[in-house]
């Protein structure tokens, strides 16, 4: 049975900010339950839905579509991102500023079909503008 006001399991909403304009870095009342502590596992809707009220953190919502749809069009269809930076806290309140852009980390299996390494350097020489953003 889990913690009062805390979902059983992922995908979890976003949590509100706490007092420091940060999302919290764990859900309950203690750490104790790693599947609780950030990062949280949740959707793009939620995301959009709890962080996307501005007109500038929109735009960078839809630049992070472009950029997965750009990574699935390479055939990464297999993976997960961690989402970080000014765009993931209430960056408004705590600089009086907009979010700039949304910082992350992907992992994403190889592409089905490159399974040598030799093919899989010439892939990521070959898309290293898309790969190292």
């Amino acid at each position: 049975m889990g913690a009062p006001g805390v979902p059983l399991g992922p995908p979890f909403d976003i949590p509100d900010f706490t007092i420091s304009s940060v999302l919290p870095p764990y859900l309950g009342t203690t750490p104790t339950n790693g599947a609780l502590m950030s990062p949280y596992e949740t959707t793009l809707a939620r995301i959009a839905g709890k962080l996307c009220a501005s007109t500038q953190r929109k735009e960078i919502l839809r630049g992070l579509l472009r950029y997965r749809q750009e990574l699935a069009n390479l055939g990464f269809t297999t993976g997960f991102q961690w989402l970080s930076g000014s765009f993931m806290e209430d960056i408004e309140t705590l600089e009086t500023r907009h979010p700039q852009d949304v910082d992350l980390v992907t992992f994403y299996q190889r592409p089905a079909g490159i399974v040598d390494d030799a093919a899989w350097l010439a892939f990521i020489q070959t898309n290293i503008a898309l790969l190292d953003w």
